[in-house]
């Protein structure tokens, strides 16, 4: 009998989040950890059986008796519990990743614990670390003694310390042990270096780290403005951006996972570990909404590096800035396919670095340049020698916006003129502008003034359709595109425009479906890959606000309530929704959850 891949993958929306500012992992609700990247977001591979349940590793702990599972975050903090109810017993995982600073001088502490504990009765316990390093590609030996067991390949050297005895072969290593009431054990996977001893974790260290990460978050959370009524959604949303930081450069990563796909058996597989410049700078206004300025320093100095720094590398056409950047601010992100590994649901393929980092994407200067005007006006007012660098990005701009390009979606079925560019390069010289002179800063105000508003003119006559009575995806064409649900929120067009309503409409006859929102269909424009696509859960919240701009507040509130329905069980969102309300693509993303803390913000303030 053939084993049907469907029983060996957990749906994507299964899993709960730990992290420590510098790498993730994914906790499936059954106990078991199947995605690890060690020491980086960006890192190879540790565990990776949601990729390839043979060959990929994981790291289980559950219960060895027939249990129902569920999974809860300790209230305002990234730790995750996992809970196990069996006919004996009630137990419980909690996993977590000890918080470093990131200046104290020991970035290369990689701490991953997992805490069991049994709350009622008694319940058998089964535990098995199965690493397999560089993407399942990499050799290791186990070297076992006293309670512990380092695990040794030619790149990563990781050592499991445990409080339960265990027992191991020449790659994994296993446990079985039957806990009572109070009663709990400790698995700590630490990253060390060659030569380097196992540090142990007893008990009262375990007890005494999850208190210390409890706080963490809760003191971190505690700088949140967010009072409104979707406080706890908002707060998972933010907590998890937080999470997709990486601390020592303030880089903020797309999403902390890569290929898992769009479309099963589909080729829509994509690595989203790195710093794409507009999901960063969206992310960026999300949480200075809510307060948090640290993190828009840190961003905002990462930007500043990689304008200074890369500006002299890219002229001409191809613009000063890539679209993304690794999270240390590497330019070169070469896409590579990991043959190995079958991808999720036999989904290849798999895929480590992303060939987008080449294309052009103009509307990356907008979502820049506003962040940077969001900044400016609720952060630290800008410094000299950033407004120079701003001033150099808005006089390419200026000289270079009419050029096709590949879009927001980063299609690969060639360049055009797209409305959200056009869109996103108006926005980039308007806040400009709005920044020179609220601050009497030099700029060339002619130019920008005359480029801004023929950019303007060149959107409302080349970007409407009068057969559909809408905005399109771009010039001269009939396509409707989601991404014109930013005109209102840029503050591009008034939001109750009647070209604007008429938009809407037509966007809510076509694209939208129970409150999810679909891009664009594929069919009439064809973007160079083969497959369908589910809904994409960012236009699903720019649509909840552009019915709250528009004056529709009550449809927009039963819009946003449906759309919460869609998140797992922990208030995460994948990149997409599928037909059957699954979840798609990487997992969770920022983009998401940026889109939901704003339409929260303005929706709570619309209903008053």
């Amino acid at each position: 009998m053939v084993e049907r891949p469907e029983s060996r993958y957990l749906p994507i929306a299964d899993h709960g989040l730990i992290g420590d500012l510098r790498s993730i992992a994914l906790v499936g609700i059954d106990g078991t950890i199947d995605w690890y990247c060690c020491p980086r977001f960006d890192s190879a591979s540790v565990f990776a059986s949601i990729l390839d349940a043979d060959r990929g590793g994981r790291f289980e702990l559950a219960a060895d008796v027939p249990a129902r599972t569920k999974q809860f975050y300790f209230p305002d903090t990234n730790v995750l519990i996992t809970r196990f109810f069996t006919s004996d017993g009630v137990g419980e995982v909690q996993d977590f990743m000890p918080v470093t600073g990131s200046s104290d001088g020991h970035e290369d502490r990689h701490r991953l614990l997992r805490r069991v504990v049994c709350v009622r009765g008694a319940v058998p316990f089964r535990a098995r670390v199965a690493p397999r390093f560089g993407y399942g590609t990499q050799p290791h030996t186990v070297r076992l003694e006293d309670g512990q067991a380092v695990f040794a390949s030619a790149d990563l050297t990781l050592a499991l310390t445990s409080t339960a005895p265990i027992e191991g072969d020449d790659r994994d290593v296993w446990s079985r042990f039957t806990l009572l009431e109070g009663q709990s054990e400790v698995f700590a996977l630490d990253r060390i270096e060659d030569g380097q001893a196992p540090r142990a974790c007893p008990r009262t260290e375990a007890e005494e780290e999850f208190a210390a990460t409890v706080t963490f978050w809760r003191r971190w959370l505690s700088a949140s403005r967010y009072r409104g009524r979707w406080r706890e959604m908002v707060h998972r949303s933010a907590l998890t951006l937080k999470l997709l930081t990486y601390a020592p450069t303030g880089a903020i990563v797309a999403a902390p996972t890569t290929s898992l796909p769009e479309q099963v058996e589909g080729e829509r597989n994509w690595d989203y570990r790195y710093v794409w410049i507009r999901d960063a700078a969206f992310a960026v206004y999300a949480l200075l909404r809510l307060g948090f300025t640290e993190e828009a320093d840190g961003f905002m100095a990462f930007l500043s590096r990689q304008m200074g720094q890369r500006a002299a590398d890219r002229p001409g056409a191809r613009g000063p800035l890539q679209i993304m950047y690794g999270i240390d601010g590497t330019a070169e992100l070469p896409e590579r396919e990991i043959p190995h590994l079958e991808g999720y649901l036999g989904s290849a393929p798999v895929r480590v670095g992303n060939a987008a980092a080449e294309q052009l994407q103009l509307d990356i200067y907008g979502a820049l340049i506003d962040s940077i005007y969001l900044y400016d006006k609720w952060g630290q007012p800008i410094s000299s020698e950033r407004w120079d660098e701003v001033c150099a990005l808005v006089d390419w701009v200026c000289g270079h916006w009419e050029q096709p390009d590949d879009g927001v979606w980063e299609t690969r079925g060639g360049p055009k003129r797209f409305l959200y560019s056009r869109l996103m390069c108006w926005v980039a010289i308007e806040r400009a502008m709005r920044m020179a002179i609220r601050r009497g800063l030099p700029a060339d105000i002619p130019r920008w003034r005359e480029t801004r508003d023929t950019i303007y003119r060149r959107i409302m006559s080349r970007c409407w359709s009068r057969r559909r009575r809408a905005f399109v995806q771009q010039e001269e064409g009939d396509v409707l595109d989601a991404s014109v649900l930013m005109m209102p929120l840029a503050k591009f067009i008034s939001p109750t425009d009647p070209k604007w309503l008429s938009t809407l409409d037509a966007l809510a006859d076509e694209l939208v479906s129970d409150s999810l929102v679909y891009r664009y269909d594929p069919r009439v424009s064809p973007d160079g890959l083969r497959g369908e696509e589910g809904t994409f859960s960012i236009c699903s919240f720019w649509y909840v606000e552009a019915l709250v701009r528009a004056g529709r507040p009550e449809e927009a509130r039963l819009a946003f309530e449906k759309m919460l329905t869609y998140a797992n069980h922990l208030g995460l969102y994948a990149e997409e929704i599928g037909h059957t309300g699954e979840q798609r693509g990487n997992f969770p993303q920022a983009f998401t959850h940026f889109a939901l803390i704003s339409a929260a913000f303005n929706l709570d303030r619309a209903l008053g």
